[in-house]
């Protein structure tokens, strides 16, 4: 159903519309009539899904399906060890994915909370306060300064009434409020004559109906589309799930396979038979993949938080290095949502302004000289003016922060004279006149030495035509070329005036001022860039990686602003109310072609979100405000505000900035790209591993001869290399060049040709060594035992990846590198892990599980001469890769 468009009613057609009265209000017979139909002014509650059930959640992959069938097999079988070893790994993986998981979602309850608690209401022609659930559309609110709006409210009367709407708009002014109809293409940021559910009263006094409530407010509304946002898998449980179906079917295709060979072509029992199969199965799933990329992840999580970067899902610190465009809100993120003056502007000079921010930290300088206060008389009287007519304070907050109490705007002139070498006394206010939207100016009556006179502040071209300026005037064209320069760099100009009155005058009205005013200067305002997000533009575009602004402002400063950034070179900006215009074809081809978008609504952030991803993009959202909130859950990454952000935000995101610092977005990316490159380095070391033990069980079916380790043994193999030595890859530093090639395609594959190559060379190279080797010893049955012979199979196997880690570290380089000592943990790990294999050997305990022979010392040789071929071979493949490639890469150039 089309939400009714309140704003564009007259009064009294929303009066006749909600059958209310405009000075009495609802009667109780109505009040209890739009309950029933409305129900209360709250949001619903969202769903918790069960900690169990989160729990089993794990378990639902269909590799662990396959080991769990394994475990049905070894019990039917008789093998209770084994079977109690596999539901172990099982559950530790499962544990593991669990304790890792995001913790229960709470945007909606962060909305819910920002609902105010109280109303005063007209009922029955009397004022009382009631509790802001038992609203209903057709009451009477009335608003005072600290209010928060309980729900959407039509304005009827105002009063220099101010709402902060930053919450639900992003922007950091106050606006300033009328009961006027308006048009009914007017975008949610222009809607002077409502205010909305969740937002704030600064100053004045109103009087409003309420025209929506609960789900149908603005601020429900964002809740709903929160709650619909359908959540994008990220690329890497993508792959991976993609990766796990692949490796199913053809681990159960070859076991069947097998199954029916070894019945029709050797005489073995089916339950010796059963169990090759189940060897072959329990050896072909790496086990240990998902326990050993969920902590890699966590890592990258710690890394990252101690960054600023707090991660809220394990995956989304890989989805990171493949984000290819940041759709950034502009207040609060590109800029500090902290208004600063840029410049002052005099009759005969122009002052540049240092500092941003409510930080009084900076200086007034001319010519880059820092001016003199005592000597520059103008200056003085200018800064003087707006410190006095000026209703808003500066302090320092307990965590060092400087805050202000009152209008931005006017904050950062309290700033600016604070900045002055000199300080700057404000002057005792006889007589003032407050800021209203219809004249566009506040006055004062001061006294200064020289007598009485009237300060105004305002709208500069009101206070032109108030000093009596003639259009074409030498005067009037010099203040008007300066207020277009001020504007064309994105700055909101406030100008300053004064009037010299008799000493007898006590009160002053509007008529006071209307003539004979002398201009004193304009001030140009803006909410600043940060200077390290600046450099972080940079960075992203060098590593591939758009950055587009979607802002609530005008379009005007929006890309002023891109423009210092140097965010974009285009001069095209595309507004909220064209992309409401557009067929979701013409919005796919446009959000390519545009860097900038002003003047959105809450619904037009998650509509760029959608088309970017339709695109191929893999999207990162940054935001603070409730209305990016829909916007930042459907992103691939949704990046909050840590500082300034809404708890909404937060909870909706995948990431929040500890330090509202956009530069640690980009510290972020280059850690998500280093996790996924370690992931890969980790899968391309741990597959051999499984690669190796299959093909010894395949070929010692194929050929007829016993087992070379059993379903126990190849859990332990499984396992062990897996958390030791394959976990020191996450150590790895960032490669060289990292930050300056282009994202990952998000449909690339997780193991591309040559990752699959170089997997089957180890794997071959590795199993085809140790089947020579087992094959070998058989054969001497007067010095080898079989129960010596499996033990080496086993060590040989272990040790063969203590030394492909090392090949592994960098993926086409020479191991041995100027970085090769840089990972102390790789070679710690791999001490412990040969200390390990000689504990399990010749602990009785422990070799007994196993099913292992205390094999003499002699023995070991094999297992490390296996480990120091592979390394070699694998070093040699490394160097004819490199050359073949380099050939390449200069034939391309030539042609």
């Amino acid at each position: 159903m089309k939400r009714l468009q309140w704003y564009s009613y007259e009064t009294d057609e929303v009066e006749r519309r909600l059958k209310t009265d405009l000075n009495a209000g609802l009667t109780s017979e109505q009040i209890e009539e739009a309950k029933d139909r409305w129900g209360s002014n709250e949001l619903p509650e969202s769903k918790k899904t069960p900690a169990f059930l989160k729990f089993l959640h794990h378990f639902n992959d269909v590799l662990i399906y396959i080991l769990l069938a394994a475990a049905v097999l070894t019990v039917t079988l008789g093998h209770y060890v084994d079977t109690i070893v596999i539901l172990i790994v099982v559950v530790i993986n499962a544990l593991i994915g669990y304790i890792q998981e995001n913790k229960a979602e709470k945007a909606l309850e962060g909305i819910k909370n920002m609902l105010s608690l109280q109303a005063t209401v007209i009922r029955n022609g009397e004022r009382k306060e009631i509790a802001s659930s038992e609203l209903v559309p057709g009451d009477l609110v009335l608003l005072a300064p600290g209010d928060k709006i309980p729900a959407d409210l039509r304005l009827i009367t105002t009063d220099h009434l101010s709402i902060e709407e930053s919450p639900l708009t992003g922007e950091s002014t106050s606006v300033e409020k009328d009961a006027d109809t308006l048009s009914e293409d007017t975008t949610l940021g222009d809607r002077l004559n409502m205010a909305f559910s969740g937002t704030a009263v600064v100053s004045g006094s109103g009087r409003g109906i309420v025209v929506e409530t609960g789900t149908n407010t603005e601020l429900g509304q964002i809740n709903q589309s929160i709650a619909e946002v359908e959540e994008i898998e990220t690329p890497l449980l993508r792959q991976i799930a993609e990766f796990g179906r692949m490796i199913a079917f053809v681990i159960i295709g070859i076991a069947a396979l097998l199954f029916v060979y070894g019945l029709l072509f050797h005489d073995y029992e089916w339950g010796e038979l059963l169990l090759y199969v189940i060897s072959l199965t329990v050896s072909a799933i790496p086990e240990g993949l998902p326990a050993i990329l969920s902590i890699i992840l966590a890592l990258g999580v710690q890394v990252m938080a101690k960054n600023n970067a707090i991660m809220r899902t394990l995956p989304s610190v890989e989805t990171l290095g493949a984000v290819t465009v940041i759709c950034s809100d502009k207040t609060g993120t590109l800029t500090k949502n902290e208004m600063t003056v840029q410049s002052v502007v005099l009759k005969d000079r122009i002052y540049e302004v240092t500092g941003t921010g409510y930080a009084p930290e900076g200086e007034i300088k001319f010519e880059g000289k820092p001016a003199d206060v005592e000597q520059d008389q103008a200056l003085r009287r200018f800064l003087t003016n707006v410190r006095s007519i000026n209703d808003t304070t500066l302090r320092k907050a307990e965590d060092g922060q400087w805050q202000i109490s009152g209008e931005p705007t006017e904050g950062c002139l309290v700033t600016l004279a604070e900045k002055a070498n000199r300080e700057i006394e404000p002057l005792e206010m006889i007589a003032k006149l407050p800021f209203d939207s219809a004249h566009k100016y506040m006055a004062g009556l001061v006294e200064e030495e020289a007598g009485k006179v009237i300060y105004v502040k305002g709208a500069p071209d009101k206070l032109f035509d108030m000093a009596g300026l003639e259009e074409g005037s030498e005067e009037r064209q010099y203040w008007e070329e300066q207020l277009v320069n001020r504007s064309r760099r994105g700055e909101r100009v406030i100008g300053a005036a004064v009037k010299q009155v008799e000493d007898s005058v006590t009160e002053i009205d509007h008529h006071d001022v209307a003539a004979g005013l002398t201009i004193i200067g304009l001030a140009g305002i803006m909410d600043p860039p940060r200077e390290e997000a600046v450099e972080a533009v940079k960075v992203c575009r060098r590593a591939g990686i758009q950055v587009k602004m979607i802002t609530g402002d005008h379009k005007e400063t929006a890309l002023a602003i891109a423009k210092q950034m140097g965010l974009t070179e285009r001069d095209r900006v595309v507004e909220g109310r064209e992309i409401d215009r557009m067929s979701d074809q013409e919005l796919k081809a446009i959000v390519e072609d545009v860097d900038v978008f002003a003047r959105t609504s809450p619904e037009n952030k998650l509509q760029l979100v959608k088309a970017l991803q339709k695109n191929g993009e893999v999207c990162a959202m940054t935001g603070d405000g409730v209305n990016d909130a829909p916007a930042l859950k459907r992103a691939d990454i949704g990046v909050a505000m840590g500082v300034k952000g809404t708890e909404v935000a937060k909870e909706a995101s995948e990431m929040v900035l500890v330090d509202d610092n956009f530069k640690t977005i980009v510290n972020a990316v280059k850690e998500g790209r280093r996790v996924y490159d370690n992931l890969k380095k980790t899968i391309l070391f741990i597959l051999p591993t499984n690669g190796a033990e299959a093909f010894l069980i395949i070929s010692a079916l194929l050929i007829g001869i016993d087992m070379p380790l059993t379903p126990i043994q190849v859990l332990y193999v499984n396992m062990v290399t897996a958390v030791t030595v394959s976990f020191a890859l996450a150590f790895e530093k960032l490669e060289a060049g990292a930050m300056q090639r282009p994202p990952r395609s998000p449909d690339a594959k997780l193991l591309s040709g040559y990752y699959v190559f170089r997997i089957l060379l180890m794997s071959v190279l590795i199993g085809g060594a140790i089947m020579v080797m087992n094959v070998t010893l058989l054969g001497d049955t007067a010095q080898y035992t079989a129960e010596q012979v499996n033990t080496i199979t086993l060590h040989s196997i272990v040790i063969a990846q203590v030394f492909h880690v090392f090949n592994v570290r960098n993926e086409r380089q020479f191991a041995f590198n100027k970085d090769f000592f840089s990972n102390k943990i790789a070679f710690g790990l791999a001490g412990l892990l040969v200390l390990l294999q000689v504990g399990i050997t010749y602990t009785p305990f422990l070799s007994d599980i196993f099913g292992l022979y205390p094999i003499e010392a002699e023995y070991w040789l094999y297992p490390f001469l296996i480990g120091i071929i592979g390394f070699i071979v694998i070093e040699i493949e490394k160097f004819i890769t490199r050359k073949i490639s380099q050939a390449h890469s200069n034939r391309k150039a030539v042609s």
